[in-house]
């Protein structure tokens, strides 16, 4: 390891965790919901051109999953490993994995962008598209196709950063692509009367720059691992060592699709309003998620880096003040989000019905987010540490397992409130049975640290300053 391997080292694996996971959590939470935050913009501005328009934003969401699906898979898969490795002090290693990751995700969205747009329509009808919102959800992903490269690329770079425990590198692409949307969609929309084409192109721009941010980290060594295309390995076994790991984010984001394409198709039924609706509301509740999930991402580097160094206590120690930490700050952004829901929806649709059926679903929702913080946790530990076949199947839950069901099921005996409430009892479930795993899972390691040569390192340090 060089000074700066050794640097990086010492900070995951002796910080205490009450300052460490703040500091890598709070750069990524911000970098979460300033892209939450574009995307309730998006939401906003695109509003006002009516509710068949309103409702595409949600349509299109799911194609938006899909892409990121691969791109997480990726960049979890190689983050986690790279994480562990350099927590052994095996950058070489870590190099290899870096770049076999982003040129897969490089070539590999070209592919699946093209695939799309040859079934473009067909597709948007699959994923709930009405007559009247087609045309809308059609033109709006065409832009999100167009940018799929650079989205899927960006999640790879984004999230080997942040096991890196670059967090704020990180913020730093995915923060100015979301301020530059921000200023775009009015501009573009209405400046340029482009309409809900200006709010994908605008888009579209915002993810390119983004990427080349995030390229331009790596290319100029500000981060520990290197990409280079003469690191890309030949060895098949390493990418599929990076699917495998990254295989729970896959199935996550995959779910993330389904369950939109489930419920814009459960929804259909009681009109656009209903879908719109439901397109609101989840992006609301995708904006206070994604707090939780910036706290999770800050702890993914300390517990892998710490799995590897076999600091095993110090992992406990992080793994249940990230549950209290994302406790208190999911409860809090739920208990504000109970308190006004008419008026929240109404912000992005004044539309009586859309309001009606979302505020409903928005309190149904803000109850949810207190079960998640564990879940999430829990998901992201069993990843970051290797533990695929765990984190798989915790994965299928929230979105899959439950929720799809749910939704499919309890609209035949409460009618519209089963569609407002399933994310609540789906929630509740994930929770219950993440449980036991995380219990089995700590009796089986160590109780204790382990040694390390850290202490070496620490010691050698120690005497360079005292020559």
């Amino acid at each position: 390891m060089n000074e700066k391997e050794r640097l990086q080292y010492e900070k995951l694996v002796l910080t205490p965790v009450g300052k460490l996971i703040p500091s890598l959590a709070i750069p990524t939470i911000i970098s979460m919901m300033v892209t939450m935050i574009y995307n309730l913009v998006d939401a906003y501005f695109v509003g006002k051109l009516g509710t068949s328009a309103s409702a595409a934003i949600g349509i299109v969401l799911g194609v938006q999953s899909i892409i990121q699906a691969f791109g997480f898979m990726l960049g979890h898969g190689a983050g986690s490993q790279i994480s562990i490795h350099l927590g052994r002090g095996e950058r070489k290693m870590a190099d290899r994995l870096l770049s076999t990751a982003f040129f897969t995700a490089a070539g590999f969205s070209i592919i699946l962008s093209a695939c799309c747009f040859v079934f473009l329509n067909p597709l948007m009808r699959l994923m709930g598209s009405t007559d009247t919102i087609l045309p809308f959800s059609s033109n709006y992903a065409t832009y999100i196709l167009i940018s799929g490269p650079a989205l899927m690329c960006s999640c790879v770079l984004n999230n080997v950063m942040r096991y890196e425990g670059k967090a704020v590198l990180a913020m730093a692409g995915l923060v100015s692509g979301g301020v530059l949307n921000m200023i775009g969609d009015p501009i573009l929309m209405f400046g340029l009367g482009l309409g809900i084409d200006g709010a994908g192109l605008s888009t579209a721009i915002s993810q390119y720059v983004s990427f080349g941010i995030l390229l331009y980290m790596f290319l100029t060594r500000k981060t520990i691992s290197r990409l280079s295309i003469r690191n890309f390995s030949r060895d098949i076994r390493d990418l599929l060592r990076i699917i495998r790991v990254g295989f729970p984010s896959l199935i996550r984001q995959m779910l993330n699709s389904i369950s939109t394409m489930t419920l814009n198709n459960c929804a259909m039924p009681y009109g656009d309003a209903a879908i719109a609706a439901m397109s609101i509301v989840g992006r609301i509740t995708m904006f206070i998620g994604s707090a939780m999930i910036g706290i999770g991402q800050g702890f993914q580097p300390v517990s892998a880096f710490n799995y590897g160094a076999r600091k095993y206590a110090r992992l406990r120690k992080a793994f249940f003040f990230t549950v209290q930490m994302g406790t208190v700050i999911l409860g809090t952004l739920g208990v504000l989000g109970m308190i006004v829901p008419e008026a929240v929806v109404h912000i992005f649709r004044d539309d009586p019905r859309v309001v009606e059926i979302g505020a409903v679903a928005l309190r149904f929702q803000c109850v949810a987010v207190f079960f998640q913080a564990f879940s999430v946790c829990a998901n992201m530990m069993f990843q970051s540490v290797g533990r695929s076949r765990e984190a798989s199947f915790l994965a299928t839950l929230r979105s899959g397992l439950f929720y799809v069901p749910i939704l499919i099921i309890l609209p035949r005996f409460i009618g519209i409130r089963g569609i407002q409430s399933a994310q609540m009892w789906s929630d509740m479930l994930t929770t219950l049975v993440c449980l036991p795993f995380v219990v089995c899972f700590f009796k089986e390691i160590p109780g204790e640290d382990q040694e390390t040569d850290i202490l070496y390192w620490r010691a050698c340090r120690e005497a360079e300053k005292s020559r």
